[in-house]
This record gives structure tokens, sequence and C-alpha cells, in this order.
């Protein structure tokens, strides 16, 4: 990575503290902010492979310890959206050194744990790292314009897709090499990396002077009274439900053509975050170059099509595993392409609550993409069949669709105001 050209322009006439005088800041590299993104989820998943080892360490229940991981997703869902929040008030770099901070004493908390309660509490101190993405959002979206922000978000993104599909490798690896305290070691080394990378290059724009009268709440009310922060928002959570749809389904629908091998199931859902990768570079590339609007009437086109090509084949008998999970990569594909566009439009909504839009916006995405594919969830329970799964799958690729094309004419309209 090569260090952008770009500066921070802040003007304290956006603080109404003093309207002559300006600040120039260098904004950090954006492998920093990749960086703080992937680690911000790495932990979720990369102790799966070593939760029997823990539980016979601590001599617990294996469902006991499995709250490391249901426990940490909700607590960093619950952390995204105050984090942001709290950054648009103490600024981007206090919170992003605070949730470092307490995640890596919370990493060598977990290898020192002496029993299961203490391991779970300092498990869960580690989701603290979480408000990092949102902040690297942010600070992305503070010093680019909204297409060279979707650019950057798009190879945020490719991070942030990549470590959770190596962390269980890394974790298996370390566990079965150093045992399992060695993952913990590992996220801590990292931490105290990316905090010294933090030190040295996030200086951010001061946060705005608190107005009169507006408290979070507030905030919140003011994002969610804006149509084109819910358009970009219902654009993702229903890319999302897309996906959860499809991790539900899959091993239903197919898990036994298999034979019942696990690792070739593995192996073909991989093939999904591999399509995320790839939209999202294709996001990084060419973003800068393209309306928003565009890019998520694309993206959502792609997945349709995809799925419907899916399901034109599992009608027509063909039920080979290609012919299933071939058609499911252009999930991935335009959740690459949606989640760079559809964050930067919605950070786009209100220059002085950037990073409350960031982590409300996270926290609805996760939510709603959880509610329909929970959803989903619901049909394939009568009928779990391949194309009942292609089926809803495509419902929800078209109500995203629909969503896109909302989002589009709002960002045509606030590009030209006069029509």
């Amino acid at each position: 990575m090569t260090r952008t050209d770009s500066r921070i322009e802040i003007s304290d006439a956006q603080t109404t503290e003093n309207p002559d005088s300006t600040r120039t800041v260098a904004p950090p590299r954006l492998a920093t902010l990749i960086l703080l993104s992937a680690l911000a989820v790495l932990p979720i998943n990369m102790i799966l492979p070593s939760l029997p080892r823990i539980a016979a360490a601590f001599h617990a229940d294996v469902a006991l310890v499995n709250l490391s991981v249901a426990g940490y997703s909700l607590v960093t869902a619950f952390l995204e959206i105050i984090g942001g929040a709290i950054s648009d008030r103490f600024g981007r770099r206090p919170v992003v050194l605070i949730s470092l901070s307490i995640f890596i004493l919370a990493s060598i908390g977990c290898v020192l744990a002496p029993d299961i309660g203490t391991f779970l509490l300092f498990r869960a101190l580690q989701a603290c790292i979480g408000p990092c993405y949102s902040v690297a959002l942010v600070v992305i979206k503070e010093s680019s314009d909204d297409r060279q922000a979707a650019s950057k978000f798009g190879y945020l993104a490719m991070g942030w897709a990549l470590a959770p599909m190596v962390g269980p490798l890394l974790g298996g690896s370390l566990d079965e090499l150093f045992g399992w305290q060695a993952s913990f070691v590992t996220l801590a080394i990292l931490g105290i990396g990316a905090f010294v990378l933090s030190m040295r290059q996030l200086k951010g724009s001061a946060p705005p002077a608190p107005r009169p009268g507006r408290h979070y709440l507030a905030c919140y009310a003011l994002l969610l009274g804006s149509a084109r922060f819910w358009a970009h928002t219902l654009c993702m959570a229903c890319s999302m439900g897309v996906l959860y749809a499809f991790l539900g389904g899959a091993p239903l629908a197919i898990g036994n053509s298999l034979g019942g091998s696990s690792a070739m199931l593995g192996f073909y859902m991989g093939l999904v975050p591999a399509g995320f990768i790839f939209g999202s570079f294709l996001a990084g590339r060419y973003a800068a170059k393209i309306s928003l609007g565009a890019i998520l009437i694309v993206a959502r086109l792609l997945t349709c099509i995809g799925l419907s090509a899916g399901l034109v084949l599992s009608l027509s008998g063909i039920t080979h595993s290609l012919a299933f999970f071939g058609p499911c990569i252009f999930i991935g594909i335009g959740n690459g392409l949606t989640m760079p566009a559809a964050n930067s439009g919605a950070l786009s909504v209100r220059p002085d609550l950037v990073g409350t839009a960031a982590g409300l916006a996270a926290a609805m995405r996760i939510a709603g993409g959880a509610l329909l594919g929970s959803a989903a969830g619901l049909a394939l329970a009568r009928s779990a069949t391949i194309h009942t799964l292609f089926a809803v799958m495509l419902a929800l690729a078209f109500l995203a669709l629909l969503v896109a094309f909302w989002a589009a004419l709002i960002e045509r309209r606030a590009a030209d105001p006069a029509s």
C-alpha cells in the first residue's frame, strides 16, 4: 500500500468555534485501517478449532465454552452502536486506542484465566475491538469524497472478509503446535502492533463541539429520519439476508449430496466468501469512477441473475454441486460490491454524525440480515430443497434490488437538487 496524497482539511467553522482557522492532518495509511478492520473480526472464529481443548483445560462443558463465540458476537453488535457515537463526541483516536488497550489486556487475561468464568469475562472484553471497524470507515470517509470512500471501503472489506476465512486455519495451526493459548498470545501481539501504528498515524479530526440540547438518542433520531440513511442501510440488510439464508439453508439443502463430507461442504461454502473478496476488489478498483447508485444496482442485478440461473438449473433436475454453489458465488460478488457503496452512502447523511452513522448502520445491517435470514429459515424448515432455497434467496435478492433502485434515485436527487 502506498501513502495517499490526500489531506484532511478540518475547518473550525464546522465546530462553530473559530471560523478563521484551519488544520491539516495527514490521514493514516490504508494498510493500517485494513489491519484495524481485520482485527475487529479475526477473534470471532479464530478460536473455533480450540474450543474442545479450552473446555478440557477448564473442565467445562463445551456448550458453556461456546458462549465465548456467541457472547462475543452479541457484545460486538452492542458496541458497534455506541462506539461510533462516542467517537463523534470524543474523537476517533481515543476510541481506537482505548479499544485496542482493552483488547490487548483482555487477550492476555484469556491466557492467564484460572477458571472458565474468568476466561469468558475476558473473552467478552475482547469484543471492545469491534468499534475499530466503524472508526476505520469513518476515517476514510472524512478524508475522501463519496466515490473515493466507496473505493477504499472495497479494499477495507477485502481484509474484513479475509480475516474470518483464515482465522480458523491460523487458530487451528497455532493450537496444534503450541496449545490453545497461542491464539490469544497472537491476538495480543497483533493488537500491540495495531496500537503502535494507530499512535503514530491516526491523528484524525477534532471531535465536533457538542451542540446544546443534543444527546445520543437525538443523534440516532436524526439519522433514522433520513430516507438516504434508510435506503443504503436496508440495501445492506437485505443483501446480508441473502447471505444468511444461504449459510443456514445450504447444509440442509445439499449437505447429503456431498456424502456427508464436512470438508467438502466447507470448501464449497467457502466459494461465497471468496466471491465477496473479489467483489470488494472490484469495488476498490472501480467505485471511484462510477456513481454509488449505479454500483448498487449492478451489484444486486448480478446476484439476481446468478440466483435465477441457479433456480433454472435446479428446476431442470441438474444436481451437481457446482450447479448449486457456482451461482451462489454471485451472492458474495454482489455483497462485496454492495457493502462499500452502501456504507459510503449511509455515512454521507450527516457530516457531523459520521461515527454514529457507521455504528448504527452496522448494527442495523447485522440485525436486519439476521431477521431476514431467520424468516428464510422458517420457509426452508417446511421444504429444505435446492429449488426452494434458490427461490427464497432470489426473493430476498430481488427485495435488495428494489431498495437499490430507491437508493439510486435518492443519490440522483442529491447530486442534482434541481431535479
